[in-house]
């Protein structure tokens, strides 16, 4: 069946050597709709991004790039303001009729730390053909804080497709009739619409209170969001909880439901609709829309089946959103359209579901910043 490849699949695919690494892959990078993958053990510093070209390898393009590099098995600092490529564990060979697409995991994207799937023969970043067969590398570019990184740490996930899997409006319409995917009005246009909350309603998902549908202010001046010092210390990623929120982000507040974004700064906000993922299909949030302005909104962009379906609240998980202004201040208003929600069929239904199943950090979210921080 065509879809999203699910847990069990991938779990057949590496079974069948299709997915293989030298370090044995463990169950945990296994999750319901795609594959963790895995740090190597050494990164190079990289004078400028790249992508290997049509017909190219990228261990042939390294001496174009290449300043030096480091050795990650003690430990080693990705500079902010830096472009690093780290060979992954992990190789492919695909199935014909089996395409791949990568992204950064959540907590990576809420570091504003753009992780990018780059491979051979490629002309495109996060974006692997039918039957690839090769190595993978990840390109690494912290951008608002300085991390240590070690073998092994898992940044970005491989998503496997085969065939068509995407809902037009007309089956994303109907299956929202059929399961509601959001608590309130459905704006669907290409995908499901999503908007920015600045109301202060506080972090718990789905709490779509009488006073936000009403219009009110629920806490006038309350927090709405966070915006990434520009001068902090490092943040090891294998440390969850560790760090002091106030060290390394500023709280913000709207009181007439308005943020200003400056040009090259980095924000944590939230969505105003809670969203839910049923268990027969996935979900992709695209990050950047240039016809609602110059900012982009998502790094981390899948959403796993089950996502919002079994949050406590019932009524879904709202979609953190992490924000970048280009070129020029911008009025980001409350209830402004930030983005769409992609839908995709899965092949099957995973043998587990985000948040029922498994442990799982943003399940019924709110606004969160990454599980490094005890905010």
């Amino acid at each position: 069946m065509n879809g999203v490849l699910p847990d069990h699949q991938i779990n057949r695919l590496i079974a069948d050597g299709a997915i293989a690494a030298d370090t044995p892959i463990g169950a945990g990078q296994v999750q319901p709709a795609s594959l963790d993958l895995r740090l190597g053990t050494k990164a190079v510093r990289l004078r400028a991004s790249f992508l290997s070209g049509q017909g190219k390898r990228v261990a042939d393009r390294l001496d174009d790039f290449a300043m030096h590099s480091m050795d990650l098995r003690d430990g080693a600092v990705l500079e902010k303001g830096c472009v690093y490529l780290v060979p992954l564990m992990e190789r492919l060979r695909l199935p014909k009729g089996v395409v791949a697409a990568a992204n950064a995991k959540s907590s990576t994207g809420r570091l504003d730390l753009l992780t990018r799937l780059i491979a051979d023969d490629g002309t495109e970043f996060d974006r692997l053909p039918d039957g690839y067969e090769g190595p993978l590398y990840a390109e690494i570019c912290p951008r608002s804080f300085s991390v240590l990184v070690r073998p092994g740490m898992r940044l970005n996930q491989l998503r496997l497709r085969q065939g068509q899997a995407v809902l037009d409006d007309a089956a994303l319409s109907a299956l929202h009739g059929k399961d509601p995917l959001v608590d309130g009005p459905a704006l669907i246009d290409g995908g499901l619409g999503f908007s920015v909350d600045l109301s202060a309603r506080g972090g718990s998902a789905g709490d779509r209170s009488a006073a936000d549908r009403s219009g009110g202010d629920q806490s006038a001046g309350g927090l709405v969001g966070y915006r990434a010092k520009k001068h902090t210390g490092v943040i090891d990623l294998d440390r969850i909880g560790s760090y002091p929120a106030a060290e390394f982000w500023d709280r913000l507040s709207a009181p007439d439901r308005r943020l200003i974004l400056d040009p090259g700064a980095f924000y944590i906000l939230v969505s105003r609709e809670a969203v839910i993922i049923p268990p027969d299909y996935a979900a992709e949030m695209s990050p950047y829309l240039a016809m609602v302005g110059e900012f982009r909104v998502h790094y981390a962009g899948f959403f796993d089946p089950g996502f919002g379906h079994g949050a406590a609240n019932g009524t879904g998980s709202r979609g953190v959103l992490e924000v970048r202004c280009h070129e020029a201040p911008f009025a980001l208003e409350h209830g402004q359209s930030v983005g769409r929600l992609v839908y995709e069929r899965m092949a099957a239904r995973p043998d587990r579901l985000y948040g029922a199943d498994l442990k799982s950090n943003y399940q019924g979210q709110g606004l969160k910043l990454s599980k490094h921080f005890n905010d």
